[in-house]
Order: C-alpha cells, then structure tokens, then sequence
C-alpha cells in the first residue's frame, strides 16, 4: 500500500519499539496518532515528533472507544492500527499472583482486544484497514518464569488468527510480529537485567520489517514474521 497521507494510530507510541514504528510511519508521510498511559510522556514525545496523541489505558473499554473515535472524527478514517502497548513480568509460576497475572493480560490481552474491536468497526464500514499485533517470540514457546508474559502472548497470537480470518473479507490485512530481544527499557522495566550489546536489535529493526510489510501491494500480506538478531553472541 501507499502510506502517504494513510490515517495510523500506535500504542504505547511514546517510547521504544512503538516511537521507532510512530517515527517510521511518519517519515513515509503517515499521519500518526500515539497513546500511552502516562500523559506527560506521550505527549512530550507527540509534541518532539510533531504527532497528535491520546492520553489513554488500552485496557479500559471506555478509553479505548475514546480514542479510535477521537482519531476518526478528526482524519475522518482510519487506515492503520498497532497494537504495540505492552509489558513483560518474568517470575516463576509459584511466585506470581494473580493480581500480577491479571495486570499483565489486561494491557497484553485485553487491550489489544479492545483497540482492535473498536479499530474493526471502523475498518468494515470503510471496507480496508491495516492492523499489525506486536507480539514476541516468547509467544511461540514457552519458557521458565514467562507464565503471565508468555501465556499474554500465545492469547494475541490466538486472537490475531480469528482476526485475521473473519477481517480479510472486508479487505482487511491483519499481521503478527514476532521480535526477539530488543535493546529498550522493557526488560528492566519487568525486573530483568540484560547486558547491552550492538549485535542485539533495536527497535528501528523492527519497524522496518512492518513497514516493508505494510508497503506489499494490498493484494497480498505477510500473516505472520519474527524477527532475530544475525548475530547476537
């Protein structure tokens, strides 16, 4: 497709992976829109990059209505979503409550649920859409201490094949993306200490992948890919 002047709206856009596909989106000449649940920091971020922002929780039903209505009242369409707003908790199964499970699937699971409900309505009545899953690899194996993590993402990755195959009648391309290990806060944000290192990716790596995904003639689409470090020892 031609993203020139295409309507997006990214989630948890203020920093890391969903920053670098806000930033990669506009440079195609994209109009972005970004959300985030902290307000100073999406819009510091909105106000450096010359985007329009929301100020929401993807997981609350009320704000997610909000803001796919506020970006369709305001462009009249909406052409792109990604669902990229999530976090990581890496604690063993005994260790882990169930308030801390709860939490985890409520932005991993429950938002992306939302934003995409709210996003198909929109994509039906115009009869095209573009939506991209930000998932993991951790979505395709499980691993030790990734109960809530791990599980939050095989779910998205369930829910992204039932999108996939009731949307694409209506012209409706919806993608999956699998990253590795990716140099950004998360992974300390979850309590994890990694070691920095250049052959890891960054998130442009990332965002180059969805936008050469995105740019494939709308005749066909790319369901699903990963992405991993060449080298990462």
């Amino acid at each position: 497709m031609e993203l020139r002047d295409t309507v997006a709206l990214v989630t948890g856009g203020s920093e890391g992976i969903g920053r670098a596909i806000a930033e990669a989106l506009s440079r195609e000449g994209s109009n972005v829109t970004i959300t985030g649940r902290r307000e100073d920091a999406v819009r510091a971020t909105a106000e450096e990059l010359g985007m329009d922002w929301v100020a929401a929780d993807v997981g609350n039903e009320a704000d997610a209505a909000r803001t796919v209505s506020s970006v369709v009242e305001k462009n009249g369409r909406l052409d792109i979503l990604v669902n990229n707003a999530g976090y990581g908790l890496f604690k063993p199964l005994v260790d882990t409550t169930f308030e801390e499970l709860q939490a985890v699937y409520h932005t991993n699971v429950f938002g992306p649920f939302l934003m995409a409900r709210e996003a198909a309505r929109q994509f039906i009545k115009q009869s095209s859409g573009e939506m991209i899953n930000i998932s993991s690899t951790s979505g395709l194996k499980g691993s030790a201490s990734r109960t809530a993590y791990g599980s939050s993402k095989f779910a998205l990755r369930g829910m992204t094949e039932c999108w996939r195959d009731e949307l694409r009648r209506h012209n409706v391309r919806v993608m999956l993306v699998n990253p590795s290990e990716v140099m950004t806060d998360f992974a300390a944000k979850a309590g994890v200490e990694r070691e920095a290192s250049d052959k890891k990716l960054r998130p442009q790596e990332i965002a180059d992948g969805i936008i050469g995904a995105l740019k494939m003639d709308g005749r066909g689409f790319i369901p699903e890919f990963s992405v991993f470090a060449t080298n990462p020892f």
